[in-house]
Order: C-alpha cells, then sequence, then structure tokens
C-alpha cells in the first residue's frame, strides 16, 4: 500500500502545471501527501504562485470594527458571539466607529474590516431595542450607514462581512463598499448535526452561503471567501469546498480572495478540547488551494499559525497575501493571537525573498471596473491605489 500511495502521489506531481488548475483527483492525491512528499508539494505550489504574482506579497494595513457581537449562531468554535447580557456583548455606536476609523487612518490604515454577527435581531429583542434607539430597522441598515460614514468622513475603505445577503443587499452594500466577504467554510453540511462546529447555527448552511457567494458574483462585487480548516471535515471536504469556490470563480469570475483558516482551540467554547489541524495539514491546504486556483490571491493569517513562529512558512505553500494585520486593533476574532508587527512581518517576507507591498481591501485587478464608476465610492478609491492598484502609501510598510 505504501508503494501505491508513492505510485499516485508522483502522477499527481507531474500533472502540476503552475497556470493550468489541477484535477479533483489530484487534488486530493496531494493533500493526502506524506511529510516526505511535502517538499514536493510545495515547490509546486511555491512556482503556480510566482507565475501568478512573482516577487511580491501583499497585505492589508486595517482596523478591525466589531460592529456587533450578537449573534443568532452558536458555532462551536466561536468566542467572538455574545447573548444580551454577556460579558463583553456591545454593539458600536457611530461615534465608536468614526474614533476607530480616524485613529487608524492616522496610523496608514486603508481598510476598515466590519465584522458583526448575523442578523440578531431575529433572535434578541434586546437587539431590536438598540437598532431602534439607534434609528435603524436592521443591523445590516446599521451596517450599510456605518459603512457609509466611514467612506464619506475618512479615507478608509469598508469591507464588510455581514453574514447571509440578499441580492439587494450585496447591492446597497456595494455602493459604499468595493469589496465584501463570506467565508464559506465547508461544504459538508453533516456539520450541521447535533454536536457538531455548526450545530445551531442557521447561517452556516453550505447551499445558504453559496447562494450569497453566487448573488455576489452576478453583480460583479469583489468578494472574499474561504475555508475554515480542523473543525469535523474530512480531507476531501477541503478539496471540495475549494472546488466549490472554483466553480463560482469560473461562472462570475468575482472571487478576489480565497482564505484558508485554521481552527484554534479556545478555552471557553465547545470545541475545546477538538484536536486543532496540524502545521503540515495547513501547509497541504493552502497548497492544494493554490494548485486548484492557481490565478487567484490566496491568503491565510499569520497569526493563526501553530506554532506562533513558523507563520512565514506559509509563503512557501503558495499564498500571496498575509490579509489583514492591524497596527491598532486586535483579531476580535481569535483575541488570544496577535498580529506580528509590520516590521517583523517585512523582515520575515523579505527573508523568504519577497517584497511586501500594501493593498486595499479590494485587489488590483479588481480596481478599474470600480474606479470607472461614478460617485464617492470611485473617487475614494481613485485616491486611494497608486499607479499599481496597490495602496498609496507615504511610509514604509
Amino acid at each position: 500500500m505504501p508503494g501505491r500511495c508513492i505510485i499516485r502521489f508522483n502522477v499527481a506531481v507531474t500533472s502540476i502545471a503552475p497556470a493550468v488548475p489541477i484535477s479533483r483527483d489530484d487534488a486530493v492525491r496531494l493533500i493526502c501527501c506524506t511529510d516526505d512528499d511535502l517538499p514536493e508539494l510545495l515547490a509546486g505550489a511555491r512556482a503556480a504562485k510566482e507565475r501568478f504574482k512573482p516577487g511580491v506579497i501583499t497585505y492589508s494595513r486595517k482596523v478591525f470594527l466589531p460592529l456587533t457581537n450578537l449573534c443568532r449562531d452558536y458555532c462551536g468554535y466561536c468566542t467572538f458571539r455574545r447573548d444580551p447580557g454577556d460579558h463583553g456583548a456591545h454593539t458600536m455606536t457611530p461615534d465608536e466607529v468614526l474614533a476607530v476609523a480616524r485613529a487608524g487612518e492616522k496610523l496608514g490604515c486603508t481598510e476598515a474590516l466590519f465584522s458583526l454577527g448575523d442578523k440578531p435581531e431575529l433572535l434578541f429583542p434586546e437587539m431590536r431595542e438598540t437598532l431602534r434607539h439607534l434609528g435603524y430597522n436592521s443591523t445590516l441598515h446599521y451596517l450599510e450607514a456605518m459603512c457609509e460614514l466611514v467612506l464619506r468622513e475618512t479615507t478608509l475603505l469598508p469591507h464588510p462581512n455581514p453574514g447571509l445577503l440578499s441580492a439587494e443587499w450585496i447591492a446597497r452594500l456595494a455602493a459604499v463598499s468595493p469589496s465584501m466577504g463570506l467565508m464559506l467554510e465547508t461544504t459538508n453540511a453533516a456539520l450541521l448535526a447535533s454536536g457538531a462546529a455548526h450545530d445551531n447555527a442557521p447561517d452556516k448552511v453550505p447551499a445558504k452561503r453559496l447562494r450569497t457567494i453566487a448573488d455576489a458574483g452576478k453583480q460583479n462585487v469583489p468578494f472574499t471567501t474561504g475555508l475554515l480548516i480542523g473543525i469535523g471535515e474530512s480531507l476531501e471536504d477541503r478539496v471540495d469546498t475549494l472546488l466549490a469556490i472554483r466553480d463560482m470563480n469560473d461562472r462570475y469570475g468575482h472571487i478576489q480572495e480565497v482564505i484558508v483558516q485554521n481552527f484554534r482551540v479556545k478555552p471557553a467554547i465547545p470545541m475545546a478540547n477538538w484536536p486543532e489541524p496540524t502545521r503540515g495539514e495547513m501547509l497541504r491546504a493552502v497548497a492544494v488551494a493554490r494548485l486548484l486556483l492557481p490565478k487567484v490571491n490566496i491568503q491565510a493569517p499569520p497569526n493563526l499559525s501553530a506554532p506562533y513562529y513558523d507563520y512565514d512558512d506559509l509563503v512557501d505553500a503558495g499564498i500571496n497575501d498575509w490579509g489583514g494585520v492591524s497596527p491598532l486593533t486586535p483579531d476580535f476574532i481569535n483575541p488570544e493571537k496577535p498580529w506580528p508587527h509590520l516590521e517583523q512581518l517585512r523582515l520575515r517576507t523579505e527573508a523568504k525573498g519577497f517584497a511586501l507591498r500594501q493593498r486595499l481591501p479590494v485587489y488590483p485587478e479588481f480596481l478599474p471596473a470600480l474606479t470607472a464608476r461614478p460617485g464617492l465610492l470611485s473617487e475614494k478609491l481613485r485616491v486611494a491605489a497608486d499607479a499599481h492598484g496597490l495602496a498609496q502609501v507615504t511610509r514604509a510598510a
């Protein structure tokens, strides 16, 4: 059997062509490779990355705005969400949103990342009262207004992650933000079962999330999505999740970024005793993501690497972006995992042979279509972007 596995891996490796997506069968063979075969897989992925965007790794300098941490979903791995009355439950006021955005502006940030619970007013009367007091009918109405506030009053560009959206709400948010995101996480609906990661999480139904991603594609909205590994899915599930994303991008061409994110254990979650993905699993997932999607931006969060000091190994697996990194605000989704200092990130990236460049929340290849439209958003984008479509900066990244 070991000899057969080696043959299958060798067949999969020989099928790698840097600009050509690999098949599902080859992806499954590669994601199952042994530690001895891992260097060859990584070499193929890094070559594919270099054909796509040579010599550069990007990141987005951001502020993290947790607009509300009330949420109607109860995912087994989440410490962000709260019920009303829980310690730390909070909905930001407009003054708080603007204060954080302006502080980030002074530090050279260009992205305002809005993260929030999914439609908490549908479950909690307290959230309905908060929204009434603020003057809004729903959390999405409030999000829209706060994106517009940041866009109008600062140089930051909003990037909202609001959960499931209708086609109407995608259009409304696209008017006040150049890009938006929704993690697919997995296509395995079995994780909705009792005791599984998405038990009692009605907004994590894969078909619903795929519908939101498709509706964004129909409107040509630059979209960030990705998979969360280590929450109970199989290796084949990881491949199938990436293939679902690839199919969406083949159809609409709007997937600007795929995040490969690893589950991390936290003491106060239902999955506190769950095994974390190994370093090898993470590298295999990133490398296969690159080979399945050779012309799409691939990102992995540096602060979630295990062990932390090995995050630069992700460059060897084919990423071309570090994601959002903040000099001001913590990662409110994983507050126990601080982002690396930006100077350290630059040095570690350069040690791997790449230049670190600051980008906007929307990637350069999607800018021409956005800046061609009239309105405040396109005006702000033209000012924020340099000649290469990256962030216009006056300080070292």
